[in-house]
């Protein structure tokens, strides 16, 4: 299990940097995932298989499973600042900044098993386990130190289990409270890091005796780091990892640069030696000295603030950032390199001829000789994906294969590759348009007038078509109140007819629609058919009816006014148009014209003014006019004339 020591300046810069993106190739994170608003540390313990990450802001610890989801916490760890695992993994250490304690905890239970209070207001910050002690870091930009708690000193013998002041570089010694690192495979040796303001300082330190003993050490003006935000013990090799990137040895206690890694920010060791590294918005993971990276993760939105290796490396937990904090994800198969795959289709192929696909499979990671990728080809035809003979890649990663689509339409490529040893599964896909054929549909009737509630068939013909035989119609009345609805679907007969009626109260769009099928293209084609309203208009209040020439009329005396009531189809804010004419000298006049509300029992009663004289003539009429009477749900209707004629 190693120790990971991050600077709070780091984690931010890091925050603030990092451009848009979203976690891909990590594991599953429960609704339940462990998330901090302030990152305070981060551990893993391989004998509980738990994640530890500390909240400084809150002043808790959360214990995490593998998948990353939360399962307990602790409160009560005032500015917990970093966390560290005893060898055996039975206790959790936690440098409680704001209380100024190491506090330890049962890590099956995270239970407080005991506190030790350090005796200075500025630390402790990082913390350690090595050598069977925890070691702390902790001071100001001034001057820092290095402290040490022993917990196998028994509380009741009257010695203090927490020893201050044992940096052994006194001076110039480390300007701050330093970063910590310790490495499984050199138990007794601690890495110490820090950036002070004019310089950069960093040592190796065997603290596996009674005293600490400097192994090797390097303070210098940003000669050999470009300062110092992440340090790493280096498994199996004297060096450390500085900031995710720089290698320096150390030998005969000086630090000497050793090679580097792609540009990083930070790092964690794992105990076989991969490295994984923050970089940017990315997380990276090498093995020992490659220059190029093994498996590569895109973190998230904000950017990693810290991480961590699994102690069987595993999986790595990152900390990744969120828009209200950071949240515990668990990245895994970090040794299985990700291979870049591409398909290269036409865009548009003839049905029934033969079109070519290329591409290429690549890895950072040479692949194994001869691989073969999986060909499905999915269409109409196959809407589930049929399975095409499997293509070998070449040597240089390029592979071709050759197709003739048997369908129309959208026709997709996916190219799959099943992995192996060292790689994952990776998959890639691209879309061919291969018209079809244009079918005949037609449909009659288009812009036929019917009287109100006609019943009306009309008849959709489809030509000819490859299997699809099944025609849709539709009917939309006019009007938002009525819905489009389908009045029949089904095949049509051996003439290619199909017929539905129509209950012809509106104007009506009549639609037939064709969806196509492997080879032959949907059609939809419309029809509009209108109706008139039903109109009629009753006179009273005369006295008789009698025949003017070959004209029948209604007699009123000279002082009766009409009355004129129009019954006409009902909608939501109709108006009849009344039309008024006189005869004289053998022709008919237009004396008004004016419009009158329909009631909702489709009556308007409308009173004409007696003219007081005798021997005139007059006649009305009552008008639905589209659009003028206050919709437009049905065609232009006229109602027949009604002839009156005021006597004595």
């Amino acid at each position: 299990m190693r120790t990971r020591s991050i600077s709070t300046a780091t984690a931010l810069a890091v925050l603030f940097s990092s451009a848009v993106l979203s976690v891909t190739a990590a594991g599953s994170a429960s609704a339940a995932s462990a998330a901090v608003a302030s990152p305070g540390g981060i551990v893993a313990d391989g004998a509980l298989k738990r994640v530890f990450v500390g909240d400084r802001s809150a002043g808790k610890i959360l214990a995490a499973d593998y998948t990353g989801a939360l399962v307990d916490s602790v409160s009560g760890i005032s500015g917990v600042s970093g966390l560290a695992v005893s060898d055996d993994g039975a206790t959790l250490y936690a440098a409680a900044e704001g209380s100024h304690e190491i506090v330890a905890l049962d890590a099956a239970t995270l239970d407080v098993k005991a506190r030790y209070a350090v005796a200075t207001d500025t630390g402790p910050r990082h913390v350690a386990f090595t050598g069977g002690k925890v070691w702390f870091t902790y001071g100001d930009q001034w001057d820092g130190d290095l402290g040490s708690v022993d917990p196998a000193v028994d509380p009741a013998s009257g010695t203090d289990a927490v020893t201050l002041g044992q940096f052994p570089q006194p001076y110039p010694g480390i300007w701050g409270p330093a970063l910590l690192d310790t490495d499984p495979s050199a138990p007794g040796l601690l890495a110490v890091g820090q950036t002070g303001i004019s310089t950069d300082s960093m040592a190796v330190v065997d603290v596996s005796g009674t005293t600490p003993q400097l192994t090797a050490w390097y303070s210098g003006d940003y000669t050999l780091n470009q300062g110092i935000g992440d340090i790493d013990l280096v498994p199996g090799a004297p060096e450390v990892l500085v900031n995710g990137m720089q290698r320096d040895a150390y030998a005969d206690g000086k630090f000497t640069a050793a090679g580097a890694y792609p540009s990083g920010q930070r790092a964690d060791i794992a105990a076989d030696g991969l490295v994984a590294q923050v970089g940017g918005t990315k997380v990276a993971v090498y093995r020992p000295g490659a220059t190029q990276p093994l498996r590569t993760y895109t973190t998230g939105t904000y950017g990693t603030a810290d991480l961590t290796w699994a102690p069987d490396s595993s999986r790595i937990f990152a900390l990744v950032g969120t828009s209200g904090g950071y949240t515990l994800k668990a990245l895994t198969d970090p040794t299985l390199n990700v291979p870049s795959l591409t398909v290269n289709a036409p865009s548009t192929a003839t049905r029934g001829k033969q079109l070519t696909v290329t591409g290429k499979l690549s890895a950072t990671v040479p692949l194994p000789s001869g691989a073969k990728l999986q060909v499905t080809r999915t269409d109409l035809e196959s809407p589930s994906g049929k399975a095409l003979p499997a293509v070998a890649v070449k040597a240089d990663g390029s592979y071709t294969f050759t197709d003739t689509p048997p369908a129309g339409g959208t026709v997709t490529y996916k190219v799959a590759y099943a992995g192996d040893a060292g790689h994952t599964a990776v998959s890639a896909s691209d879309k061919v348009s291969v018209p079809r054929t244009k079918p005949t549909l037609t449909l009659n009737k288009n812009g036929n007038v019917y009287n109100y509630g006609a019943d009306v068939s009309f008849t959709a013909h489809l030509g000819s078509t490859y299997k699809n035989r099944t025609v849709e119609i539709w009917a939309n009345p006019f009007g938002s109140d009525k819905p489009n609805k389908l009045l029949k679907t089904g095949t049509v007969n051996s003439s290619g007819n199909i017929s539905a009626t129509v209950d012809m109260t509106r104007d009506t769009d009549v639609t037939a629609v064709f969806k196509g099928d492997a080879r032959t293209a949907p059609r939809t084609v419309k029809s509009t058919a209108y109706a008139r309203v039903k109109v009629s208009t009753a006179v009273s209040k005369h006295y008789k009816t009698a025949k003017i020439g070959s004209t029948s009329y209604y007699w009123f005396h000279k002082s009766t006014d009409p009355l004129l009531t129009t019954t006409m189809t009902y909608y939501k804010g109709r108006k009849q148009r009344f039309d008024l004419q006189v005869y004289s000298g053998g022709k008919w006049y237009s004396a008004d014209s004016e419009y009158f509300p329909i009631g909702t029992n489709g009556k308007s009663v409308v009173s004409l003014e007696a003219p007081g004289q005798s021997g005139i003539r007059a006649r009305m009429r009552s008008v639905y006019v589209n659009g003028s009477s206050g919709d437009t749900v049905n065609t232009t209707t006229y109602g027949s004339w009604k002839y009156l004629y005021f006597s004595k």
